[in-house]
């Protein structure tokens, strides 16, 4: 399927995607969220990708007409853990194809997670369905930033 006129494919992560995966986080925390402290090196978000995303959750790339990954998404339960993407992918309808993936493969409905901090996320959700529902001081995540709940009910 075209995403901003380029091939972009949806597809389970292999393990050989765990890097480029990674790196994909990796960026786009940075340029998302450059005031919260991540509390893993880059080392260990690799390991992390590496050991537990990709082989124990489900796990989805975009995966780019040249074999690259544009975006990572990870569903745990009925929690979208996880949905980055390559800074350079943003504002192209990927993260909409994202999400409408993992609504139709968890039609129950959906829960998540982001930072208070992190508006464009919150309006992306929001223009999705999803609901803020609980606000929290950030005590609860590894980063101690405060957070925000999400949810999205059919």
């Amino acid at each position: 399927m075209s995403v901003g006129g380029r091939t972009v494919n949806l597809r389970r992560a292999l393990p050989a995607d765990a890097v480029p995966a990674a790196g994909v986080w990796l960026r786009s925390f940075a340029a998302a969220l450059p005031g919260v402290v991540r509390p893993r090196s880059d080392d260990e978000v690799h390991g992390f990708f590496r050991d537990v995303l990709v082989p124990l959750c489900e796990t989805w790339v975009a995966e780019t007409e040249d074999g690259g990954v544009a975006g990572v998404m990870v569903l745990e339960g009925e929690e979208l853990a996880q949905l980055y993407l390559a800074p350079e992918w943003r504002g192209r309808g990927l993260g909409d194809r994202f999400v409408a993936l993992a609504k139709r493969h968890r039609p129950e409905g959906l829960s998540l997670w982001t930072f208070q901090v992190n508006g464009p996320a919150h309006r992306f959700y929001e223009r999705h369905g999803f609901e803020a529902v609980e606000w929290t001081d950030g005590s609860r995540n590894e980063e101690r930033e405060p957070d925000v709940r999400f949810v999205w009910r059919p």
